[in-house]
């Protein structure tokens, strides 16, 4: 039981964080709906979504790679040399390439008008890459409090920054205040574009991580030796075609919905309009995410150093237990109260449009979370490939069914396509994960658990109610009762009860 409150004591500290953290970066979402409208919107959501998809291939692999050759203090620092070094080298050549031929992509993704944006995003995307392995590096130290205070830092100066370009220095050019400095902000301040200043906020917090991990840069030395590198490579390569995979069932709604969905599918909408509506729903199923993320960061590291432990499957047994308990949990009470959620962040009433599809990407993310959870038996015997075939599996049922759904039901074909493309991940994970390294998972609760979280939110779409002052109070008796109804069948189990 040590083990798991040491696990549940970095994952706490990992989620408090990145919790904290997301929801002050959060409070940019209503900023952004009050600001703009969804077509604007719309070549954010694209270009994010592309960066997400890029970035595996500027790490290629390389941060799973050195928690997995780097996990032995002898040979920490020559790890850290070797693969931060290729790291740099690889982000240098990809956004060099993507800055100089920046007219053409922005061509390509259909947004010719946006190349300034494409090269940010270039700029943007090497500085994610670098800074990802002395973050791992921080992980792998067990220096949780300094990776999650660089982290809220970066996300207050985005926000900071957010204030400053998109409503000071707009109210100071239109005259509102401050009207002596009005000369000197309209020298550089371009009211046209104001969108296009979230991302170049994006690119200058990115900057201030350099200084912040100084340390870690400080006593890193570029080196470069291919017998060393030769079988990081060859370990880390199916893991990036399967973090590719990976990420391309996670957004490939985001990239070719505009290609998808047939014109005028939604009555007076365009199709820029559709993805912009989409994208900050996206946003709703945040919370789930975070939480899957979190324990991602404390989770990889304990896996990989309990992974020769003769006890480790009974313990990665209740580790998944709880964690299924808590997805459901969420899962069950975000979507119960996505009206007084889209109040708070979505401000234009049009974003609401798409809160329908939040449930279902909220599922998805369960499914991806337990699947996650489930992967570390081939991280641990080395058959990382099997990651490489279910993530290819996963991409070819999501864009399967994208192509299928998407031109029938919209945007909910996407949420559905990716919920649906999660599960066939999990269930072959653990299929597999049986036959080569088995572990005693309790599947009936988990099954019991997630059917029931399901018809709960399934029936609560039929409750019809006026407003939020009835609507919240009978969505939280309900979440109220379902709680009950968990703690009810898991009072024996609970540790505290346990010890009485």
């Amino acid at each position: 039981m040590s083990v798991l409150k040491k696990l549940a004591s970095e994952t706490a500290l990992y989620g408090v964080s990145t919790m904290l953290g997301r929801l002050l970066n959060y409070l940019l979402v209503p900023l952004h709906t009050s600001l703009f409208l969804p077509a604007e919107l719309a070549v954010q959501v694209q270009l994010y979504s592309f960066s997400g998809i890029a970035l595996i291939l500027y790490t290629f692999g390389m941060e799973t790679a050195f928690f997995r050759y780097a996990s032995s203090e002898s040979n920490k620092k020559q790890y850290y040399n070797l693969i931060l070094s290729a790291v740099i080298v690889t982000s240098v050549v990809l956004s060099g390439g993507v800055y100089v031929f920046a007219d053409e992509i922005a061509h390509l993704i259909d947004y010719p008008e946006n190349a300034r944006l494409v090269r940010w995003f270039a700029a943007i995307m090497a500085i994610d890459a670098i800074v990802a392995i002395p973050f791992a590096r921080l992980r792998l130290e067990k220096k949780a409090l300094k990776f999650v205070t660089i982290r809220i830092s970066n996300i207050l100066i985005t926000i900071a920054l957010n204030l400053l370009l998109l409503v000071v220095f707009k109210d100071i050019y239109d005259g509102k205040y401050l009207t002596s400095l009005k000369p000197f902000i309209a020298s550089f301040y371009d009211p046209i574009h104001t969108v296009d200043y979230i991302v170049l906020v994006n690119l200058i917090a990115n900057l201030l991580f350099l200084p912040l991990l100084w340390k870690e840069f400080a006593d890193f030395k570029f080196v470069f030796n291919f017998t060393l590198f030769k079988p990081v490579w060859v370990y880390a390569f199916p893991i990036m075609i399967m973090n590719l995979a990976a990420v391309t069932n996670m957004l490939f709604d985001r990239l070719f919905l505009q290609y998808l969905l047939p014109e005028n599918f939604y009555p007076g909408r365009t199709t820029k309009d559709a993805i912009g509506i989409y994208g900050q729903c996206v946003k709703l199923s945040v919370f789930m995410n975070l939480a899957i993320q979190a324990f991602k960061y404390a989770a990889e590291p304990f896996f990989f150093s309990k992974g020769e432990d003769k006890n480790a499957p009974p313990v990665f047994a209740q580790i998944m237990k709880w964690f299924v308990i808590i997805c459901v949990m969420m899962w069950v009470g975000i979507s119960l109260n996505l009206d007084l959620l889209a109040a708070i962040f979505l401000k234009k009433k049009v974003f609401h449009e798409g809160l329908p599809v939040v449930p279902w990407l909220l599922s998805a993310f369960l499914f991806l979370g337990i699947y996650y959870n489930l992967a570390a038996w081939f991280k641990l015997t080395n058959k990382t490939q099997y990651g490489t075939y279910l993530t290819l599996a996963g991409a070819f049922v999501v864009i399967t069914l994208n192509v299928m759904l998407v031109p029938v039901f919209g945007y909910l074909g996407c949420a559905i396509a990716f919920a649906v493309s999660s599960f066939v991940m999990m269930a072959l994970c653990y299929h597999f994960g049986q036959k080569y390294y088995p572990v005693p998972y309790e599947v009936g609760s988990a099954v019991r658990y997630i059917i029931a979280g399901g018809l709960v939110i399934y029936a609560s779409a039929f409750l019809d109610m006026p407003n939020l002052w009835v609507s919240v109070p009978v969505h939280m008796l309900i979440f109220a009762g379902f709680s009950a109804f968990v703690f009810y069948l898991e009072r024996r189990n609970i540790p505290f009860l346990k010890k009485r």
